[in-house]
């Protein structure tokens, strides 16, 4: 299994250490190494005096900044600051008034509560708009959960709207969220982006697709967001969540764990596309597929924080599969795509059964796939769930599902079935277009929200609907 790079806290038995540096290199990396290593750079900004004794982490060639380590003692309190520090955004122009645009960056590190009940570090990045709210009421907030970045340190979000393009000879990482949350900011909205449990804190593996995990992450950004120092934003603004894929399946959980977990965040909208909400459905989506990287890397997360599964998996898991888990954990997308695109899970078991078929087969390890499930509880506020109806990715049925179950309970739903050509199965297309294509009309939908208009749900059409 792979294991998580570790400096200042002794591992748990669940999450032994991993080693401090990845040396291994998918062979479609080797290939274009020469070619941009002398061109393309990473270069990271300096620690903070605070964590500057800390020794540096090496993360497929790129150091992670001292700022992600978490100090030994956390605050008590969900969302409360744990530092910050000034963040240059990798694309900005300087505004005729002198300040930056879109807007000012803030890297931060939080307090939340992981799937365990645990105190965990989270880190990310607050924005102030550059922009004027010019709708009713004080300036809002919006939560980003970003899309699936990989699980390797370097991957983090806010790492990615410090450094849009990461290519090296041994990763490869693009900033794709940052059209998103720059179109946000643009309605005057401020942004926090979470780097989820994990990724980028090199004190544990990224708990990839964890229900509680990623939507306490998400609700404690926007608490944090409140404290950034020179934050517009108050605990009176309207607060929005927003996120496609990965993010998707974190704004929604956010929206149902909301009511009991953050009751204090003022939520007046979701916005969840693509949203993996039964991930036994959507891990036979993804295997076989271009992003096979992210089944591995649900398994490395739930591994690490369920011993049931990682008993299961550990029993199950060949050579080749277990060198697969560990060379994905430090991984991002790109580097998943050259490295494994298009595998099986079946090579990677003992028996050749996929990964799906060994968890299913034993009833503890499929218990803790179906407490991820999302949809068993009413969200808070307005949601407008959005699928592609090709989407083989993260599939169509599994998001429609969602949308029924919330319908079901009396949520205020907005569905929309995004109807396009089918674009080729299990290469990506289908689940990356709709992303493009629905976003102008999920931010105008958010943006109405955070101004105080009303929506009516169309949940009454769902039988017609796709």
């Amino acid at each position: 299994m792979s294991r998580k790079r570790s400096r200042s806290r002794t591992p748990s038995p669940a999450a032994p250490a991993r080693p401090r540096t990845h040396r291994s290199r998918p062979a479609g990396l080797r290939l274009i190494a020469g070619a941009v290593t002398s061109t393309v750079c990473v270069c990271l900004a300096g620690a903070p005096a605070s964590a500057a004794d800390a020794p540096p982490v090496v993360s497929r060639g790129v150091t992670i900044p001292a700022f992600y380590t978490p100090p030994a003692e956390l605050p008590s309190t969900n969302g409360a600051l744990v530092r910050t520090e000034p963040m240059k955004l990798g694309l900005s122009i300087p505004g005729l008034d002198g300040r930056p645009m879109p807007g000012t960056a803030t890297r931060l590190m939080y307090k939340s509560t992981d799937s365990a009940g645990r105190p965990v570090a989270v880190t990310g990045t607050y924005i102030e708009p550059s922009a004027a709210w010019t709708k009713s009421g004080p300036r809002p907030l919006v939560a980003v959960a970003s899309g699936t970045m990989g699980q390797g340190d370097q991957c983090a979000p806010s790492f990615a709207l410090e450094h849009p393009l990461t290519l090296t000879g041994d990763t490869i990482s693009v900033g794709y969220e940052a059209l998103a949350v720059y179109r946000i900011l643009a309605t005057g909205a401020a942004v926090v982006i979470t780097d989820y449990v994990g990724l980028g804190a090199p004190d544990r593996l990224h708990t990839y697709v964890n229900r509680l995990d990623q939507g306490h992450a998400l609700l404690d950004a926007a608490r944090a967001a409140r404290s950034v120092p020179g934050a517009s934003v108050t605990a009176a603004s309207p607060t929005g969540l927003y996120g496609y894929s990965q993010g998707g399946g974190a704004s929604a959980s956010a929206a149902e764990l909301q009511p009991t977990y953050a009751p204090d965040i003022p939520l007046a909208g979701t916005y969840a596309g693509a949203p993996p909400a039964d991930l036994t459905s959507t891990m036979k989506g993804i295997d076989g597929s271009a992003l096979v990287g992210a089944l591995a890397w649900s398994v490395n997360g739930f591994a690490q924080a369920y011993p049931d599964l990682r008993r299961v998996v550990e029993a199950n898991i060949n050579d080749t599969g277990k060198a697969a888990l560990k060379d994905a954990s430090t991984m991002c997308v790109g580097d998943a795509i050259l490295g494994y695109g298009f595998t099986k899970s079946t090579k990677w078991t003992t028996n050749g059964k996929s990964i799906a078929e060994v968890i299913a087969a034993e009833a503890t390890a499929q218990a803790v796939l179906d407490a991820q499930r999302v949809g068993t509880l009413k969200p808070a506020g307005p949601v407008r769930v959005a699928t592609g109806v090709h989407d083989d990715i993260v599939p169509h049925s599994q998001a429609r599902q969602l949308a029924v179950d919330w319908c079901r309970k009396g949520a205020n739903v907005s569905y929309e079935p995004l109807e396009l050509p089918n674009l080729g199965d299990k290469i990506l297309t289908n689940h990356i277009v709709p992303l493009i294509t629905d976003q102008g009309d999920a931010i105008d939908w958010l943006s109405d929200r955070l101004a105080g208009k009303p929506t009516g749900s169309n949940c009454w059409s769902m039988p017609l609907q796709p």
